[in-house]
């Protein structure tokens, strides 16, 4: 093995760890592998989808609040395969900057005190980077880290977006809309100025559509504004997650309900959504195998508060040049986008029903005056690519 100055990059999910092998050069990582573990499977094992063999290791360590026996092991499988004593540093997604962090930084104690200080503003991710920071930590103190925030995308929206009408000393207080999601539409909107420059100058929605999904109103690169406001929870229904919700039902489950704030918390995050609406799965790809109605159901109600969102946006935005599909379902599933964009056809789009079929670039046809693509994202490039910039500054 004769790797010379690596990069790893962590992603970490409310189950999932994403896991990035970077070479770097002078002015560009470029990536050599790429790995995946669930948590919420056991035995853990660790599979590398991507590099110079793919495989499935099984992991010894149970995982768990304790990180540092997972990755010890993740490093030892990856050294099998890697040099990782070229490893120079490691980048971090950390899905929460609050107001602190409009850019990526590299780790030292005050910034991951920072960053644990933020944790009540995304209880299910923040937690799970901070473990993997600290077992980073535990195992190879010496090593630089850096955080690259999903938060910080976003901080070009005006603080009329970001304000909700509450008192006006609670958004002082940061109760107000953050944004997420913004690794990928930084990668998705560097894709597009590459492949469509022009239109990428212009008014762009982009739809991340994944077991987390959010949507991002881009003009000429900029975030104007997300479906994603104060939480994770916000905006369109995900996997298991609610979207926008009446605060009244909230008022309503606590109050003549009796529900209790963890057992409402975990409703929100884990029992409603797709998952909520079917009561079958809060996975697309089985709700569109599946013939019951409430599958169905939940498949429309899905797309009907996406086409929603999307005109929202384009108020925003004051009119709209184009929308881009990422993320699992973004990118892969045509019967989805069909339903969403036949919605839009009020805007002007035409979609083509073969391009879509085949997950083009562009799906749309030549006729429309509004552009669809399909873009792959990729947020661990973008965390590497930051933690270059955070190392180059120092």
């Amino acid at each position: 093995m004769t790797d010379a100055n690596l990069l790893l990059t962590f992603n970490a999910g409310s189950s999932t760890i994403k896991i990035g092998l970077f070479q770097c050069g002078a002015n560009q990582a470029r990536r050599i592998g790429r790995g995946l573990i669930d948590l919420s499977r056991r035995p853990l094992s660790f599979h590398l989808t991507e590099g110079p063999a793919v495989f499935d290791a099984p992991l010894r360590a149970e995982g768990g609040e304790d990180l540092r026996e997972v990755i010890a092991e993740t490093f030892e499988v990856l050294g099998r395969h890697f040099d990782m004593n070229a490893v120079h540093a490691v980048g971090h997604r950390v899905v929460h900057g609050g107001d602190l962090f409009t850019g990526a930084v590299r780790l030292d104690e005050a910034s991951i005190s920072a960053i644990d200080g933020l944790t009540a503003l995304a209880p299910l991710h923040q937690p799970q980077a901070l473990r993997l920071i600290r077992a980073v930590q535990h195992l190879r103190p010496a090593l630089t880290q850096t955080a690259s925030f999903d938060t910080a995308f976003h901080a070009t929206q005006s603080d009329l977006i970001r304000r909700f009408a509450l008192p006006r000393a609670l958004h002082d207080q940061g109760i107000k809309r953050y944004g997420f999601h913004g690794l990928s539409y930084a990668f998705i909107t560097a894709e597009l100025r590459r492949h469509a420059p022009e239109i990428a100058a212009g008014k762009i929605i982009v739809a991340h559509l994944g077991s987390g999904a959010s949507l991002c109103a881009l003009d000429g690169g900029e975030s104007r504004d997300c479906s994603m406001g104060f939480s994770t929870l916000d905006g369109i229904p995900m996997a298991t997650r609610c979207g926008a919700l009446d605060p009244g039902v909230l008022l309503h489950l606590l109050g003549p309900k009796g529900r209790t704030l963890r057992n409402l918390e975990d409703m929100l995050y884990h029992r409603s959504g797709l998952l909520g609406v079917s009561g079958i799965s809060g996975d697309t790809r089985d709700l569109l195998r599946d013939e019951r109605p409430e599958a169905r159901e939940a498949i429309d109600l899905f797309t009907l508060r996406i086409a929603g969102e999307i005109a929202r946006m384009t108020a925003t935005l004051g009119g709209l040049d184009g929308i881009v599909f990422t993320a699992g379902i973004g990118e892969h599933q045509p019967e989805v986008r069909a339903a969403i964009c036949d919605r839009q056809r009020w805007l002007g789009l035409d979609i083509d029903g073969k391009a879509n079929a085949a997950s083009a670039l562009i799906i749309s046809t030549s006729a429309s005056s509004v552009t669809a693509f399909v873009i792959a994202t990729d947020e661990e490039q973008i965390i590497a690519n930051e933690a270059l910039s955070v190392l180059a500054s120092k």
